[in-house]
């Protein structure tokens, strides 16, 4: 079913690069999981115990499950604005439609089904356009296409979707428990996903949501603040680009829907979803998204001290803006295919706080996580060459974790026990990798911001590509000669060893190269008396 990767592709990604056909098999594979994801939560629904998930949590599913159905197959508006079309009303049969008809109607197929793509198809209506199914935008736009699609080919419904899971294949607890409250939250949400997309494919509804700790979150369009705390039913009907939001003692809000991204309205109560232009002139705009309420970081040790998601203010808002401007730019200088990385891959930006330990200057903090495939988590970043190397850095770990949904590298352990000079810990050979790959995408990305012509800050890019170049000099004998490595990884980690080889064509100034040199020493020595007398020899 998933598709196969071929030589050619495996080895532009061990380069830390990818052609557009390369990145766009990683992302038709990604968005095919998204898909059996969701269904895993239809169908972990219907098995579940009416102790963990009630027939009319069910029945409220296969509601939206058959409006998402509708909105799928039907045509998209021209523009969703306050002026376009208003589509036809759905029907019962609609309505009743079972889980997992998606892109047919309940007539074409027997219950439950489910029609996975084909080995290197688009998913079912990914490129579906007014012109009808398999009309192909061109560029970027295509996979906003279909609204449908693109809500749940979102990144963050995809912690959603996670945490649906988790709770409905969790043993039954106490009632009124902790699991009960966020599995009841979690299945409300998916009501507020279908409302979404239904109102974007010009669907008119009349539909109950629940607003959770006083916010109703419409993802892409924007989140209502309700006049009482708690959990608050919300009343919404959507009709010819405008949703109106009516809940008990305070006054009705209007929305009015937006091309695009966002809705607008002159309630106080709202708050619109915001967007950064689009990364060139062609892109369709990038969600920044600081209203989910699935965008926060899981607890545990992989993602540090980053824990606080930033409901941003005017002014960093426009820090965003100010950083975001430059960021094309700055990512065409340090070579064409990173633009081209992350006009493919980028989905969203997640702003985060920055934590009190990244300091003033060039300092920012950022982080992927692997079921929000396209999202980006950042604080704010100083300026576009920084926002620019944060895309490089975290895009790298975004194509290794897809690449390794589809190709086996290692069969390494989870012991944490290898030197990586970026880290004052011990990393298992996995993250070593994810490590190795991304500092060498850093590498070559600053060595040709370095080799333009007159570029002001070309000495700074020096230092840091020497920097990046000789971390990743001392991690690679661990990768390279690691008995756990696979056929297809050995090729791919001796292409990341060639590639960081032919670097040497082009050297940093000496000076430079020795500050890096002995920045690593340094690193290795104090890790050496940490860490070396309670692990097992890894890399010297």
């Amino acid at each position: 079913m998933f598709p196969v990767v071929p030589e050619r592709a495996l080895l532009e990604l061990a380069r830390t690069e990818g052609g557009s056909d390369t990145l766009t098999l990683l992302v038709r594979d990604q968005d095919t999981r998204r898909l059996l994801l969701l269904r895993a939560v239809l169908d972990a629904a219907e098995a579940a115990e009416r102790s963990v998930c009630t027939a009319a949590q069910k029945a409220r599913l296969r509601a939206d499950w058959a409006l998402l159905t509708e909105a799928d197959r039907h045509p998209a508006p021209a523009a969703p604005t306050s002026e376009h079309r208003p589509g036809r009303a759905a029907t019962r049969s609609d309505r009743d439609a079972p889980p997992g008809t998606w892109g047919t109607r309940a007539a074409d197929a027997p219950p439950g089904t489910f029609r996975p793509p084909a080995v290197g198809e688009a998913p079912t209506g990914v490129w579906r356009s007014r012109a009808g199914a398999g009309a192909a935008p061109s560029g970027a736009d295509a996979r906003f296409a279909n609204p449908a699609r693109a809500r749940l080919f979102h990144p963050l419904t995809g912690p959603w979707a996670r945490s649906c899971l988790r709770g409905l294949d969790a043993a039954p607890g106490p009632a009124g428990g902790e699991r009960e409250r966020r599995l009841r939250r979690d299945l409300a949400h998916f009501s507020a996903i279908a409302a979404v997309v239904a109102a974007g494919a010009g669907i008119p509804f009349s539909t109950r949501l629940t607003a959770r700790a006083g916010v109703l979150a419409l993802p892409s369009l924007g989140a209502l603040h309700t006049a009482r705390s708690g959990d608050v039913p919300v009343d919404v009907t959507c009709t010819e680009g405008r949703l109106v939001l009516r809940q008990a003692d305070a006054p009705d809000v209007t929305v009015h829907l937006e091309s695009g991204i966002g809705a607008w309205s002159g309630a106080l109560a709202w708050t619109p979803a915001h967007a950064l232009p689009g990364l060139t002139p062609t892109a369709p705009p990038l969600p920044l998204d600081d209203l989910d309420p699935y965008r926060e970081l899981p607890d545990g040790p992989s993602h540090g001290n980053l824990r606080t998601p930033l409901a941003l203010d005017d002014a960093e808002r426009k820090r965003w803006l100010q950083a975001w401007s430059g960021t094309a730019l700055a990512l065409r200088a340090g070579g064409a295919q990173r633009l081209a990385e992350a006009g493919a891959l980028l989905r969203c930006l997640v702003p985060l706080e920055t934590p009190p330990d990244v300091g003033t200057g060039r300092g920012s903090c950022s982080a992927t996580r692997r079921e929000a495939f396209g999202a980006l988590l950042s604080s704010t970043p100083p300026d576009p060459v920084t926002l620019a190397a944060t895309l490089v850095h975290e895009l790298q770990h975004a194509k290794l974790a897809a690449l390794s949904d589809l190709v086996i590298l290692h069969r390494a352990g989870p012991e944490a026990r290898y030197f990586a000079p970026w880290r004052a810990d011990p990393r298992p050979y996995d993250g070593l990798l994810q490590g190795t790959y991304s500092h060498l995408a850093l590498a070559a990305f600053h060595q040709r911001r370095a080799l333009v012509g007159g570029l002001p800050d070309r000495d700074w890019a020096w230092a840091q590509h020497a920097r990046y170049r000789a971390q990743v000099a001392a991690a690679l004998p661990a990768l390279v000669g690691s008995p756990d490595l696979t056929v297809r990884g050995r090729r791919f980690v001796d292409e990341m060893a060639a590639t960081h080889e032919r670097m040497a064509e082009h050297p940093a100034p000496r000076g430079h190269v020795a500050r890096a040199q002995a920045y690593v020493a340094s690193a290795r020595t104090l890790w050496t008396r940490r860490h070396a007398s309670t692990l097992p020899p890894s890399n010297g």
